[in-house]
């Protein structure tokens, strides 16, 4: 694992998991995920989601980007975030992706107490193709998405391996 302090609480973490890119099967559309959790070590927690997404008939990864250690938002009186980016292809409905990140969630132990509560793991449809979305259970692109270092940062990274 390769770490490098960037400024102020942030720190850029590259782990042979992240970046990388994946040999990825074809499908009709296009997603970015973001992924990220502060309780237990998770670092470790998310290449355990990457090799349990990787035997998922439902998504195909194509690339992860650089992890980064980021300070709390919201309620920030919790540890510091790790926060990623990965690009996948499905063939689900962007509700239907949305629904099944939700259960990956709760499968790897994410309870929701509060709002912006201490969590294993957080997995956010960010985009979905060129779509936007508004209704009572998504919104696409994931709002305020550009208003955060834990999503601009990795999103920039991104291709960082060509």
């Amino acid at each position: 694992m390769y770490q490098k302090e960037l400024k102020e609480g942030l720190t850029m973490i590259r782990t042979p998991l992240f970046p990388a890119r994946f040999r990825a099967f074809n499908r009709t559309h296009v997603a970015v995920v973001g992924m990220g959790g502060n309780v237990g070590h998770t670092i470790r927690r998310l290449e355990r989601l990457i090799h349990f997404l990787k035997k998922e008939p439902w998504v195909s990864l194509h690339e992860t980007s650089v992890i980064l250690k980021n300070p709390p938002f919201g309620y920030t009186k919790q540890a510091m975030f790790y926060n990623t980016v990965m690009v996948v292809s499905t063939a689900l409905s962007p509700q239907k992706l949305l629904d099944a990140l939700l259960r990956v969630e709760r499968k790897f132990g994410r309870r929701r107490s509060f709002k912006n509560a201490p969590r294993t793991l957080d997995l956010d449809l960010l985009f979905y193709d060129s779509r936007t979305l508004d209704t009572p259970t998504l919104c696409l692109p994931h709002p305020q998405w550009y208003k955060r270092t834990s999503v601009v940062f990795p999103l920039a990274k991104l291709g960082a391996l060509r």
